[in-house]
Order: structure tokens, then sequence, then C-alpha cells
């Protein structure tokens, strides 16, 4: 019987991850480089993904590599597995945690729900569950290959319960309609997914709860007493799950959806 270091080591995978230069996305890229993965680490443009890459190589000392692509652009977007493949030398892990969020500066989207526009929404379901499935798809052979694919989708609470606007008041933050659309359907996408592409690809979400980013003191007040533990979340939150579900600590594991928020959902 394989001991737990053994189930959890990731010497000799390689990973994408989708969004690694955001404030998640940089926790998961260092909770798989701990591990032993090497990485691809994508982001809008490879100007945002570099320093992240450079930054994990040095600090972990495995092999990185920076990948650009709009999600909004179908085209930009089907060259990130490609690239990621052709300079790891092949894919194990795929985890897909880009996202329009609250503070997306989008016109139309972080608005009052009456001035919210059907082209920001669109451009969230792109960004947060098209370009998931289209990633899904390019990377679905090359995860085969090794047989031991995992791959992760980071959703949200709001995919699981709607919002309490209440937390809101009196601050300039926003929820907009298209958040909690999107990453609902990502966890419909996984369980799909899941079903689709076993046994030699797991797929499994993750659920994190609002996170700590210095909003506003009333709304970090109102959240804590919601949360059973008390506080917000912070990306370190977010390292064992990542690699539970990227390893084979879980590898009898798919199809789920782990929710990392302090009790807030229940």
């Amino acid at each position: 019987m394989k001991k737990i270091r053994e189930l959890m080591n990731l010497d000799g995978r390689k990973a994408l991850v989708i969004g690694g230069a955001g404030f998640i996305g940089k926790a998961v890229c260092e909770s798989l480089a701990e591990l032993g993965a090497a990485l691809a680490v994508h982001d809008i443009a490879v100007s945002k993904s570099a320093p992240v890459a450079e930054e994990i190589r040095d600090e972990y000392k495995v092999k990185t590599t920076a990948v650009g692509g709009d999600l909004l652009d179908e085209d930009q977007t089907g060259k990130i597995v490609p690239s990621a493949v052709k300079e790891l030398g092949g894919l194990d892990i795929l985890v897909h945690c880009a996202a329009f969020v609250g503070t997306t500066n989008f016109p139309g989207w972080a608005e009052p729900f009456e001035k919210q526009s059907v082209q920001a929404f669109e451009a969230a379901l792109k960004v947060n569950l098209t370009s998931a499935f289209s990633l899904a798809k390019d990377a679905s052979i090359p995860l085969a290959a090794g047989g031991r694919g995992s791959m992760i989708m980071v959703s949200s609470i709001y995919g699981l319960v709607p919002p309490d606007f209440s937390l809101y008041e009196g601050t300039s933050m926003a929820n907009p309609a298209g958040y909690g659309a999107s990453k609902a359907g990502l966890l419909g996408l996984t369980r799909y997914l899941a079903t689709l592409l076993a046994p030699r690809i797991r797929v499994n979400a993750i659920t994190p709860g609002g996170v700590f980013r210095n909003q506003p003191e009333v709304f970090v007040d109102r959240y804590n007493k919601k949360t059973p533990m008390g506080r917000m979340a912070v990306e370190e939150d977010m390292k064992g799950t990542v690699a539970f579900l990227a390893s084979d600590l879980s590898a009898y594991v798919t199809g789920q959806n782990i929710i990392v928020d302090g009790g807030f959902t229940l």
C-alpha cells in the first residue's frame, strides 16, 4: 500500500493553470509546484503570466512556462492547450480558475441589475464557462494519454446559493447575475465531463467562499457573522484541496464539488 507522501507526489507531472496569475490561480500554481509538478501558467497575456512563472520556478525549482490567451477570443483560447503541451511535453493536470468577478472592469457588468448588459452577461459566460468547455475538449486527449489526468474547475458559492444582497448595502460592491449563472453552469459541466471522460481523466470542482481582499469593513463584518468559521477565506485555504484533487490522494474521486467556504452555504 502506498504512503501518503507517494500519493501526493506530483514529480514528473505537467499542469496547466488557466488564470494562473490571479489571486487564487497563483495559490494553485504554488500548491502544484510544491508537490513537484511542472507548470504552464496562463493569463490573458504573457506579460502577466511570465512574472508568476518565473517566481514559481525560482521558489520551487520546477520547470515553468508562461502562456497567454484572451478567453474572450476563440482563436486565442484554442492555442492555449497546444502551446502548454508543446512546452511541457505533455499534460496531466488542467485547472480552470479564470473568471469575470465582481470587480472586473467591463461595460455593463458591475452595475445595478437594471444596468447590466446582455453583452457583459455573455462575455462572462464565455470566460467563466465556455472557455472551460473549450479547454477541456482540447486537453482531453493529452490528459488521457498518461492515464492519470485530473481536471479541476474553480466555481463559487454563488454557483450554489443566491447572493444575500443585504451584505452589499451601503457599499459600491456588485454581484452581477452572470457570475452566479456561469459558476452554476461550471458545476454542471464538471459532472458531465466526469462521466464522459472517466476512467482515464477525473474531473472535480472546488467551490471557494468569499476571499478577503480588503473589501469594505461593513461587508467583511456582515460576511463573517454569516460564516461559521467567523472569517472570509484567504488564497492559502485553497491549497490543500488543490493538492488533493490534482494528485493520487483522490485517485477514486470524480464528479465531486468540494466546498471551501468556512460553512457559509450551510
